[in-house]
């Protein structure tokens, strides 16, 4: 089964809490909505409890992003990203999301070094989780510009090292490679990958971003675009995804956000998929 909803409140929900957008969700028809707390964790612990309690009355499945100001690569800024995600753990956790999502660093001047830090504060950050009782999913996103750490290689090493997980953004891995990742044959070489190095069952339940997305061969992504103005190849992924047996959750990141996340969920439906 496959959860279709959302990267934030839908465009066309008229009241803007995470609640109100919750309900429209549920009255579009949709699955799921990921709450957006790219700018700072600002909810409060009664206000996550509300919006577990209009998750749960709707059946609205929920997982959450961490701020964007996240690099575990910087000494500078190590201390502080592993408290955003922290704080977005235990937020989330209390407004019963699935997964938190986050953005991990930027590579600097050595890669090697970048992944030790990230590794470091994954492990930090877990540690708090496993101190809290805390069972959500920890994902680190595949990214969009090749300046940032974000590869689905080292992602997938620092799940066998750590016990984070993946979240596979297809239209990131398509910018930063500079338009390859965009076929059948592609996308099943990324869920063949996946399964080879976590195995079988990590593919029953994949946290994934979609969009379309505008991109440069040097420097990766640009911005986000409905899919219909992009060069994304999204019935394919769909084709892949049902012939491989994936489940999971899509997230949709494209501007109209809810369109785009219907068109796939109808698509989806005519291709015989759960959801």
């Amino acid at each position: 089964m496959i959860y279709f909803g959302t990267g934030g409140v839908p465009v066309s929900a008229e009241d803007r809490s995470t609640e109100g957008g919750i309900r429209k969700i549920f009255e579009l028809e949709l699955d799921a909505m990921e709450i957006e707390f790219v700018r700072g964790v600002k909810m409060k612990e009664n206000k996550a409890k509300g919006v577990r309690e209009t998750a749960e009355a709707t059946g609205v499945l929920l997982t959450a992003h961490a701020p964007y100001y996240i690099n575990l690569a910087s000494e500078e800024k190590f201390d502080v990203s592993v408290e955003r995600i922290i704080n977005t753990v235990r937020i989330g956790n209390i407004a019963g999301v699935r997964s938190v999502v986050f953005h991990a660093a930027y590579y600097g001047k050595d890669r090697k070094r970048a992944y030790k830090m990230v590794k470091k504060g994954i492990k930090e950050v877990m540690k708090f989780m496993e101190h809290e009782g805390i069972e959500l999913d920890l994902r680190v996103e595949t990214t969009g510009k090749p300046s940032q750490f974000g590869e689905v290689d080292e992602i997938l090493s620092l799940c066998e090292e750590t016990g984070c997980r993946i979240c596979v953004d297809f239209a990131h891995i398509h910018a930063r490679t500079g338009g390859k990742y965009n076929s059948y044959e592609e996308f099943m070489e990324i869920f063949e990958k996946i399964e080879k190095r976590l195995g079988k069952e990590e593919l029953s339940f994949l946290h994934m971003h979609v969009s379309g997305i505008d991109y440069d061969e040097r420097v990766g992504e640009k911005e986000h675009l409905n899919l219909r103005d992009s060069d994304f190849n999204w019935k394919d992924l769909l084709r892949a995804l049902k012939d491989k047996g994936v489940g999971g959750v899509i997230i949709v990141e494209s501007p109209n956000l809810e369109e785009d996340a219907m068109l796939l969920k109808s698509e989806w439906k005519k291709m015989g998929g759960e959801g």
